[in-house]
């Protein structure tokens, strides 16, 4: 019995729910540009000097496929290219033909993180805690809960790292003075002004750059290190080893600040519903009436492709038909080959366009286009004054 293959029948009338997900189908200028796709593509195909064996509705899928690939391209670089501006942005806005502007805000997560190590900065809370000198003992582990006094609620949750001892250092803003302040016409007069005039002149501050004071301050921090270094210690996994050992009749305690393991470890930081990764970025599918020109002509072409891969597969399916005294052979293989080279070089086409189009190759195109003009500019003389 004879296998009968429905043939193009030379017009394309688009109606609701004619593809497979109806992602395009309420935008009137899809519906119009389908039906003429369709036509297009089955003269591109050879009809009407060949049957078509394809249905308005193989390209209408083939139309969507190819809206979708476009788009799909287009967010992944939209993606790729500002990642590092959206982390940590809501999920619910829709980015599909938004303008990200760039933002430090990933770097400065980055540097947060580097903070919280150094100590200056990020989202780790620093706590306070002290430890009483016994003597004669010289070694003493502050993760023992029992004989150090930690801050209320931090005691045993979790094991603590300590990030810095003081010892035998009274704060060096206390020791911060100049001797000859106060002394000199009109000096007193004007720490008066500044309602310093109660100081004595050994402790008395006048207005100065503030680099000067953090200079100062680093000064007598330094030199209590080299003067005073016989009241040091050693601080080994949370075991604090003390210079010189704890004599008699020692009441002092140390201070130390440390943070909880578990709050510096924690990956997970910010709210929840955020931009995180690739998956969750908000881009959805593309309006198709907002494509420009250029794209629509790509998406016309790949669905080509897509319905010659399709009507390759279809004539694959009866390599030969029979006829009186002899066969037909269908050119199947040959239509998927040619199909599979197209699609790929429209991809590769398409994401060379893109990469020319990122944030880095337009500011390297500039940087290129500002030297080519400085080396014109280099070329032109300069004008010679006569005085």
């Amino acid at each position: 019995m004879a296998v009968k293959i429905p043939i193009w029948p030379g017009s394309a009338s688009f109606a609701l729910g004619d593809t497979p997900f109806g992602l395009y189908d309420a935008d009137t200028s899809f519906t119009e540009s389908a039906n003429n796709t369709a036509e297009w593509s089955a003269k591109r195909l050879g009809y009407p000097l060949t049957d078509i064996e394809l249905q308005d509705i193989n390209f209408f899928a083939c139309f969507e496929e190819a809206i979708s690939e476009y788009g799909a391209q287009v967010n992944t670089y939209n993606i790729r290219d500002n990642i590092l501006s959206l982390y940590g942005a809501a999920t619910g806005s829709n980015l599909t033909g938004q303008k990200v502007s760039p933002n430090f805000g990933g770097l400065i997560e980055l540097a947060e993180d580097y903070g919280e190590q150094a100590g200056s900065g990020g989202n780790v809370t620093y706590y306070t805690g002290s430890v009483a000198l016994t003597t004669d003992q010289q070694i003493y582990d502050l993760s023992d809960s029992t004989i150090v006094d930690l801050e209320s609620g931090t005691a045993g949750i979790d094991p603590i790292e300590i990030k810095r001892v003081f010892h035998e250092a009274p704060p060096a803003i206390a020791r911060y003075f100049d001797p000859f302040i106060g002394t000199g016409l009109g000096a007193q007069g004007m720490m008066d002004q500044f309602s310093w005039g109660n100081y004595s002149p050994g402790v008395s501050f006048m207005m100065m750059p503030m680099y000067a004071d953090v200079l100062r301050l680093q000064a007598i921090e330094f030199n209590d290190q080299i003067r005073k270094s016989a009241y040091s210690f050693e601080l080994v996994n949370n075991r604090l080893k003390v210079f010189p050992i704890p004599q008699v009749d020692v009441t002092a305690k140390i201070f130390f600040t440390y943070i909880i393991k578990s709050e510096r470890s924690n990956p997970l930081k910010g709210a929840t519903g955020t931009i995180s990764d690739f998956s969750n970025v908000p881009y959805e599918d593309v309006i198709y009436s907002n494509i420009n020109a250029v794209g629509k002509q790509w998406i016309r072409r790949y669905s080509l492709a897509l319905s010659k891969e399709m009507l390759g597969y279809i004539r694959g399916k009866y390599s030969a038909l029979p006829i009186p005294n002899a066969e037909i052979t269908l050119n199947g293989a040959d239509l998927i080959s040619a199909a599979q080279t197209e699609k790929e070089g429209l991809i590769t086409e398409l994401k060379e366009t893109l990469d020319t189009m990122s944030r880095q190759a337009q500011l390297e195109r500039k940087a290129a286009e500002s030297t080519a003009m400085q080396e014109q500019f280099n070329k032109i003389p300069l004008k010679i004054y006569i005085g």
